[in-house]
C-alpha cells in the first residue's frame, strides 16, 4: 500500500510552510541503497546566477540521478567489447553492470596541450557497448562530432549518446506509442539487432506524431561532467542581429495569466501551464536558407551545464529540437525507477546576497510549495499502479540551473511484474501538472484556448529507450525549434490561483535565458 502525502494548503498570510532543517541534508529514501556519483550537495552559498566557481557545475543540488547507476543498454549480464581500433590503451572495458559501490576512476586533469581523443564506443545496427573508465575526451568527442541532419544527441547525468542513421522509423497509427516502439523494437532483435534501441522525441500532444527512430550506429561514452574537456569554454555565437519577435506579446501573455487566475477562483480548475515563445529569425539580407549553427548552439547548451540533460533530435525535413532540460520525467533500469518532478521556480540573481534570499523565500514559498505538491501527488498517482514500492520524500530540494531555481523531488521505486517499460512509465506520466495543469482534461481546453500557437515537441518528452525497457526519458523544456533559418524558443509557468501577470510574465522571461545566451541575443 502506497500511502498518499497530505496535499498542503492553498496559500495563506497566516499561514507559512515548514522550511526543511538547514543544518542537515535531505536525503531522499529509496528502495536499495544509491550509487555514490560526486554531484555536490546544496549549498549555503550559492553561486551568483551565471557564474561557477573552479571544478563546479551548474546544477549544485541533489539530481534524480544521484540515486541510479550508470548503465548503458542492452548489456546487461555480460560485456561488449569496441570494435579493435576503437580500444584504447590502458582502458579495458567495463561490465555494463557496475557495482553499486563502486569508485569513479579519477578524473584527469586537462592541459593546455589537450591529448588525442580517444574513441568512444560503436555500435552497429543499435548494438550497444558496455562503458569504460571516464576518459578525457570520450564524452566531449561525441559532442564535437555532432552535426544536424540524421544524427540524434543525448547527454544526461548517467551517459552521453551519438546515433547516427535511421535504421527503422516508429510508425504513426491508432495503436499505443509504447505498443508502436515495442514492436518495432522487437522486429529489428528479429532482424538481427541484437540490442536495437529508438531515440527521439514525443510532442505534447500524444495523438499527434512522434518523432522516433531506431538508428544505424549509436555510440556511448560516460557522462560529460565526468569529461574534464567540458570544463573548456565553447566558442563563443557570431554576432548575429537576430529579429526576435515574442508570441503572444508580453501584455497579451498577462492578460491570458489573469483569465486564468479570474477561472481559477471561479472554481474551474486548480492549475494550468501557459507558454509563451520567442520566433528569432536571421537579419535581413541573409540567406533564408541557412540554418543556425546548431553545432555552437549544442556546445553552449552542454557546456553552461554539462550535469544536465542536452538533446538535439531531427523531427521533421529540416527542423531539429534541441535544448538542455532540467527534467527527468522518468528512467528504468531493470525494476528500478526514478522521476525528478520540478514545479516551483524563481529567477535567480547575480547578486549573491540576492541569490541566496531568493532560493531561501522559495523554500518558504505557500504558493509554490502548493504548486510543487500538486505535481509531486500526479506523479506518486501515475506511477503507484507499476510499482511494488515507491518512495516520495516529504519535502522537495532545491535544484539550480544558472537562469533558475527550482523546487524538485526524486521520486523512486522498483517495478511490479510485469515491468513496464521506461515509455509506458513516461506514456503514462505525461503530461504531468508542471507542464499541463489540473485536472489534465480541463488545463489542456484552457491551453488551447489561450496559447495563439501549437506546442508540437515543447513540453513533449525527449529521450531513448532500448529493447527491454530501460531508458530515459526528459520533459522538453528549455528548449527550440530550429527550422532552417528560424528558431523558434518556448517558456511556460504553472499559474495557480495566487499567480499574478507581473510575476508569471517575469518567470518566464528569465527562462528564456538559456537560449538567449545560446544564441548570443542576451548581449
Amino acid at each position: 500500500m502506497i500511502p498518499a502525502r497530505p496535499l498542503p494548503a492553498a496559500p495563506a498570510h497566516d499561514r507559512r510552510p515548514p522550511r526543511p532543517a538547514p543544518d542537515r541534508a535531505r536525503a531522499h529514501p529509496a528502495p536499495t541503497p544509491p550509487e555514490p556519483t560526486g554531484h555536490a550537495a546544496a549549498s549555503t552559498s550559492p553561486t551568483p546566477a551565471g557564474a561557477t566557481s573552479a571544478g563546479e557545475t551548474e546544477h549544485q543540488v541533489t539530481r534524480a540521478h544521484d540515486v541510479a547507476e550508470r548503465w548503458i543498454p542492452g548489456t546487461a549480464g555480460g560485456t561488449t567489447t569496441a570494435p579493435a581500433d576503437q580500444q584504447t590503451a590502458g582502458h579495458a572495458p567495463e561490465s555494463a553492470t557496475r557495482p553499486a559501490t563502486a569508485a569513479a576512476p579519477p578524473a584527469a586533469t586537462a592541459t593546455a596541450a589537450a591529448p588525442a581523443r580517444p574513441a568512444a564506443q560503436e555500435t552497429r545496427a543499435g548494438v550497444s557497448g558496455a562503458p569504460r573508465a571516464a576518459t578525457v575526451g570520450l564524452a566531449t568527442g561525441l559532442l564535437d562530432a555532432y552535426a544536424p541532419g540524421d544524427a540524434r544527441f543525448f547527454a544526461s547525468p548517467t551517459r552521453t549518446l551519438l546515433a547516427h542513421g535511421v535504421r527503422a522509423e516508429v510508425p504513426h497509427d491508432e495503436r499505443p506509442l509504447p505498443r508502436r516502439v515495442a514492436e518495432t523494437l522487437e522486429a529489428r532483435r528479429a532482424a538481427g539487432d541484437p540490442a536495437p534501441l529508438v531515440v527521439g522525441a514525443v510532442p505534447f500532444d500524444q495523438d499527434a506524431p512522434a518523432a522516433l527512430a531506431v538508428p544505424e550506429t549509436a555510440r556511448w561514452a560516460p557522462p560529460l561532467a565526468e569529461d574534464p574537456l567540458i570544463a573548456l569554454p565553447a566558442a563563443a555565437p557570431e554576432a548575429t542581429r537576430w529579429q526576435i519577435r515574442p508570441v503572444p506579446e508580453p501584455a497579451v501573455y498577462g492578460d491570458a495569466v489573469a483569465e486564468a487566475v479570474r477561472r481559477m477562483k471561479r472554481g474551474d480548475f486548480s492549475k494550468v501551464v501557459l507558454a509563451r515563445t520567442l520566433e528569432l529569425t536571421a537579419p535581413a539580407g541573409t540567406d533564408a536558407t541557412a540554418a543556425p549553427d546548431l553545432p555552437g548552439l549544442l556546445q553552449r547548451l552542454a557546456r553552461r551545464d554539462p550535469t544536465g540533460y542536452t538533446f538535439a533530435v531531427p523531427t521533421g525535413p529540416g527542423r531539429t529540437l534541441l535544448g538542455a532540460s532540467p527534467e527527468l520525467l522518468v528512467s528504468r533500469r531493470g525494476d528500478r525507477v526514478v522521476a525528478n518532478p520540478l514545479a516551483g521556480s524563481v529567477p535567480r540573481s547575480p547578486d549573491l546576497a540576492e541569490d541566496v534570499r531568493r532560493a531561501a523565500a522559495l523554500l518558504e514559498s505557500a504558493k509554490d510549495l502548493h504548486e510543487h505538491a500538486v505535481v509531486v501527488d500526479a506523479v506518486r498517482d501515475a506511477l503507484a499502479p507499476y510499482c511494488a514500492d515507491l518512495a516520495v520524500p516529504a519535502q522537495p530540494t532545491l535544484v539550480r540551473t544558472a537562469a533558475m531555481w527550482h523546487l524538485s523531488t526524486t521520486v523512486t521505486g522498483r517495478l511490479a511484474e510485469p515491468r513496464a517499460s521506461a515509455l509506458e512509465l513516461a506514456c503514462a506520466l505525461h503530461p504531468t501538472p508542471a507542464v499541463c495543469g489540473t485536472p489534465t482534461g480541463t488545463a489542456r481546453h484552457v491551453i488551447r484556448e489561450l496559447e495563439p500557437f501549437d506546442r508540437g515537441m515543447y513540453s513533449g518528452v525527449v529521450g531513448w529507450g532500448d529493447a527491454d525497457g530501460d531508458g530515459e526519458w526528459v520533459v522538453t523544456i528549455r528548449c527550440a525549434e530550429a527550422d532552417r533559418g528560424s528558431l523558434r524558443l518556448y517558456a511556460g509557468a504553472g499559474i495557480v490561483a495566487a499567480s499574478t501577470p507581473e510575476a508569471e510574465t517575469a518567470e518566464t522571461g528569465a527562462k528564456f535565458r538559456t537560449f538567449l545566451h545560446a544564441v548570443g541575443a542576451d548581449q
